[in-house]
């Protein structure tokens, strides 16, 4: 299977998904424990939630699962929240910090995972990014996540409906940040910027408003589209269909914006 899908947009905007999938190498699946095999952390649906709310948008998602190795860390493994329980390039535990191997990789084939998997899907991403940018003088990057709303390892409480992350700011114009936290206000839902969720490796990395590259990433939580954070982590149409509405308004509003960030 190819370790990366495009589908090429001729709009501003592009949509990364990199922990929606659930592809496992036979040679991988087989040195998970059960729990690992659960795949209780994958962004469940995600692909399906945003699927067709903007024409001409462009999507790059992984495949594989991010137990293979995680797209949205940094190939160096630099911990994104210092001083906080997290998950690694490859990770070792799920999000409740229970062990998911029976045999955990070693660096020889955490070095074959970066190169097989990681460093396609951002070659790829990069590749997109240089061509809207090219067409439109600017890229905006919507990085897409959820996650379930309650994991006391990561954090604790209930997590906001949006989580918005720009990195405190850094990685996109103002006006994207204030556009989709209007929109998430007007929801009449939860939300929060820059809280637990500040952008992954993805957003922090390609976010280079100076350069006309804008990302900013919208952290979801599960209970939002799906009818339980539990196995069978089934979809929930009612629930998403109602949750659409905003983030078909998110996206249309961003990609509008994308003219005057030329100007």
């Amino acid at each position: 299977m190819n370790p990366v899908e495009v589908v090429r947009g001729e709009g501003p905007l592009i949509l990364g998904l990199p922990h929606t999938g659930t592809w496992l190498p036979d040679a991988i699946r087989a040195k998970l424990n059960a729990r690992g095999r659960i795949l209780a952390d994958t962004d469940w649906h995600i692909e399906r939630l945003y699927d067709g709310l903007l024409p001409n948008v462009t999507t790059v998602r992984a495949t594989f699962h991010r137990y293979v190795i995680d797209a949205n860390r940094g190939p160096d493994d630099a911990s994104l929240y210092p001083g906080q329980n997290t998950t690694g390039l490859v990770p070792v535990t799920d999000f409740d910090g229970v062990p998911i191997w029976t045999e955990e990789p070693d660096a020889a084939e955490i070095a074959r995972r970066k190169a097989d998997f990681h460093a396609p899907y951002h070659a790829a991403l990069t590749a997109e990014i240089e061509r809207v940018k090219a067409r439109h003088g600017v890229a905006i990057l919507y990085d897409c996540h959820s996650i379930r709303s309650h994991i006391p390892f990561l954090f604790e409480g209930i997590l906001p409906d949006f989580n918005i992350g720009t990195n405190s700011g850094a990685s996109c114009d103002p006006r994207i940040e204030a556009a989709t936290f209007d929109l998430c206000v007007a929801s009449g839902r939860t939300h929060v910027l820059n809280g637990r969720f500040k952008g992954g490796w993805t957003t922090r990395h390609y976010g280079q408003p100076k350069d006309s590259v804008h990302a900013i990433q919208m952290e979801l939580a599960q209970s939002t589209h799906l009818a339980a954070e539990a196995p069978p982590f089934a979809y929930d149409e009612q629930k998403a269909a109602a949750l659409r509405l905003t983030l078909g308004a998110i996206l249309a509003k961003l990609a509008a914006l994308a003219p005057e960030l030329t100007a």
